[in-house]
């Protein structure tokens, strides 16, 4: 794709929504970038003759910062483990050869999930209040992976390549009208016409959506989840679209039919229907995603109180969980901790129990405590992610900092996209007084978010106290121009 087919497009796109604008200039800007710079090989596959996968993943990366600066991410560390590693299962047994993948947890109570070219992949926390089991879960997550493995966006450039100026512009506004949940307010703020235009592209062909259902299903069996699972999700979807005004966000991107459904359910017949039994970690994640959604506490907890008293002896545990989670965020402590207790009683050594008792002991100021209970796991677990988190929060917070430092700059590393471990990087440099390194680290949190406005601004402090270290001048200075480049991309738009 030459630059000159680029500027064509970019008169094309003139006219969308801020938003729709935002994302068609990351992505034609890379592409410019690859096309001149890079010359990166086909290197085959569905849609390659304008996309190759390696161009993908690069824009996927750019891609994904954009979408970030739109988007409130979710900083539940134990809502983002549990997806990641649901996600990462599932890819060891689909057909997606690059498994590198970036996995975006959004604060959003609507239902849906999507993926982007290069490897993204989002998932609204709505879909947790959604699905009812995680195997209902996990099929929406295989279905997703499947868009990703049959490569349908690069397809459908592929098929529209002799109309591909348009359908390239509205097929790249799309993902971010999609992808935010925002298909109303970002379509009325364009032209009848042009909604049309976009709109259409916000959907898979029917082709396509059967494709991901069946490769989708394939991964279920591979990976002994339940293939029957998919079928219900969908069947669940379809029955609640009919009471809605507006159908959930996945079905204005993802529509479904009843004789789709009935095919998925039928498909499922070729296999062995899998009974698993319901899965406490996924309820208690659950439970999170109830407790985030809803902004007043005592609805919560006039919700899971009666629940406490359940002949089952799970449901009530897990009322219990949402109960004592109600009561921590109402601040209500002693009461909150009361319920920890018992639940640790029940399982002396689960993670979800512990950490909820240190955040508590934290709030009352019993650092040392708080610490203890989660170092006793963190030894055992030391990539955890929700424990690396939790464990450094309540170093900070019992003003053990150069622990605290020690333990985040470990875990960036294992985790260098997540934007809150950034966050809170920066925030310790800053208490052991190590000014560099929080201009750095603050740097990394903005340039995630697509911020590189103020990205730019930190590498340019930092840049001031490099004067005596060669090696960490020459790396600040690489940085800023990497995040000058990209600001430079979307100016010339």
């Amino acid at each position: 794709m030459n630059s000159a087919l680029l500027y064509q497009i970019f008169a094309k796109i003139k006219h969308l929504s801020l938003a729709a604008v935002l994302v068609c200039a990351a992505f034609t800007g890379t592409y410019r970038s690859h096309a001149a710079d890079l010359d990166l090989p086909d290197l085959g596959g569905a849609g390659a003759g304008l996309v190759s996968p390696a161009q993908e993943y690069e824009l996927g990366q750019y891609w994904s910062r954009w979408y970030r600066s739109q988007v409130q991410i979710s900083q539940d560390p134990f809502m983002q483990t549990y997806t990641e590693d649901l996600i990462r299962n599932l890819a060891t047994y689909s057909d997606l050869k690059d498994k590198r993948l970036d996995i975006l947890l959004v604060n959003n109570r609507s239902l849906n999930a999507f993926a982007a070219p290069g490897g993204i992949l989002g998932v609204h926390t709505g879909l947790f209040e959604y699905a009812q089991t995680e195997q209902q879960f996990a099929s929406v997550l295989a279905h997703e992976l499947a868009h990703l493995s049959q490569r349908h966006y690069a397809r459908q450039i592929e098929e529209s390549k002799n109309n591909q100026i348009p359908a390239f512009a509205a097929l790249m506004a799309s993902i971010l009208i999609a992808a935010t949940a925002g298909g109303e307010a970002g379509l009325a703020a364009m032209s009848v016409t042009q909604a049309a235009a976009i709109d259409s592209k916000l959907r898979f062909s029917r082709q396509m959506e059967q494709e991901a259902d069946r490769v989708g299903m394939d991964t279920m069996v591979r990976s002994e989840m339940n293939p029957y699972a998919m079928g219900d999700m969908f069947d669940q979807m379809l029955n609640a679209s009919r009471f809605q005004r507006r159908p959930p966000e996945f079905l204005l991107t993802h529509p479904l039919t009843e004789s789709r459904v009935t095919d998925s359910q039928l498909r499922a017949q070729q296999y062995p229907r899998r009974y698993h039994a319901p899965n406490l970690t996924y309820q208690l994640v659950k439970v999170r995603a109830m407790i985030l959604h809803q902004a007043n506490p005592q609805v919560s907890i006039k919700q899971f109180k009666p629940r406490l008293d359940s002949n089952n002896k799970l449901d009530a545990e897990i009322a219990r969980y949402g109960l004592a989670l109600a009561l921590q965020k109402a601040n209500r402590l002693p009461e909150a901790r009361k319920e920890f207790n018992t639940l640790l009683k029940l399982r002396p050594e689960h993670l979800h129990y512990l950490v909820g008792l240190s955040e508590i002991d934290s709030a009352e100021e019993k650092f040392d405590a708080a610490i203890a209970r989660i170092e006793s796991k963190h030894s055992k677990f030391p990539n955890h992610h929700a424990l690396n988190v939790k464990l450094a929060e309540a170093l900070m917070k019992a003003g053990r900092y150069n622990e605290c430092e020690t333990i985040l700059l470990a875990h960036s590393k294992r985790h260098p996209k997540n934007d809150y471990v950034w966050y809170l990087l920066a925030e310790v440099h800053g208490l052991v007084g190590k000014i560099y390194d929080v201009h750095s680290a603050r740097a990394e949190y903005f340039m995630l978010n697509g911020r590189f406005d103020k990205a730019i601004i930190q590498l340019k402090n930092a840049l001031k106290l490099t004067s005596d270290n060669i090696y960490i001048k020459a790396k600040t200075e690489q940085r800023l121009k990497e995040a000058r480049k990209m600001q430079k991309r979307i100016q010339e738009l």
